[in-house]
């Protein structure tokens, strides 16, 4: 019993601890609550203050309430994906606005020295002269090219430059006594042999940096009279020699009888054409031109 009484005792005194205990805490809540409400109502104007905003705000936007707004709101995963635009275009506009305080510190750096006095119209003007005068040079190394080619064609046309417009050509015609004529003027034989021997002489510029092994010609000998062609057949084929493949694209006839290896196009109908020659096979053909 004693025990019993005992254990009794104890039991009393740990409620009463944790009756005290609760208690304290109850009262504890009761005053933050109350602490918590008065907060409340001392926010309630800005509370309504901003209510009133935020409604003022949705009627522009042709939202008639709050649930609107949400309802048209967009995704999270989204707002995350356009946020993280929005960090990138801004990372992107502060290198560029460092990059852009860079160029001009150095640019006032470079003022500063005053260097020149010319503007930037006579630096344009003198730029214009540097480079006719760089364009000059490589032209007139074209030329030389040139006419080394035309000289095996023929002995009476010489290239030279325009006085008046040095990137322009003229022709010095000796069997006329020197006489410098344009090749605006020239025959269409005539023409074509000038022609000809400028693309040579480009291609062999062209050479000195890039192997060039095929020169494809396209038309051209229709105008050429029965010596002026076979001056030019003699010499494509001195470049065939030489190791250059020569293609020769033409609707002359003549020209049959001269070059042995031959890709003939036959029209067919709807827009087809069939290939015969080297190298044509069933697969190949019925191509559209």
């Amino acid at each position: 019993m004693n025990q019993a009484v005992s254990d009794a005792e104890d039991a009393e005194k740990q409620a009463r601890e944790r009756h005290n205990e609760l208690q304290q805490k109850w009262h504890t809540a009761k005053d933050y609550i109350v602490f918590l409400k008065k907060r409340i109502e001392a926010h309630q104007p800005e509370l309504r203050g901003l209510e009133t905003e935020f409604s003022a705000a949705l009627a522009p936007l042709r939202f008639s309430n709050e649930e609107q707004f949400l309802a048209a709101r967009l995704g999270g995963e989204r707002r995350a994906e356009l946020s993280a635009r929005a960090k990138a275009l801004e990372d992107r506009q502060t290198d560029l606005t460092v990059r852009q305080r860079d160029r001009e510190n150095r640019l006032a750096t470079e003022m500063a020295r005053k260097v020149t006095d010319k503007s930037l119209e006579e630096f344009k003007s003198q730029f214009k002269k540097y480079r006719n005068f760089a364009q000059g040079l490589t032209f007139e190394m074209m030329m030389g090219y040139a006419n080394r080619q035309l000289q095996k064609m023929t002995d009476r046309y010489l290239l030279i430059r325009d006085d008046a417009q040095p990137l322009e050509l003229n022709v010095v015609d000796n069997y006329q006594a020197g006489e410098i004529r344009s090749t605006k003027n020239l025959s269409g034989g005539e023409s074509f042999i000038v022609s000809l021997s400028l693309a040579l002489g480009l291609s062999h510029m062209a050479s000195r940096n890039v192997r060039v092994d095929s020169l494809f010609l396209d038309e051209g000998f229709g105008t050429l009279d029965e010596e002026a062609l076979d001056t030019a057949l003699e010499t494509l084929a001195g470049l065939q020699q030489d190791g250059k493949m020569i293609g020769v694209i033409s609707h002359v006839s003549a020209l049959k009888e001269r070059i042995a290896t031959q890709i003939q196009v036959n029209p067919l109908s709807g827009g087809k054409s069939l290939l015969s020659g080297p190298g044509c096979s069933q697969k190949q053909n019925s191509q559209d031109f």
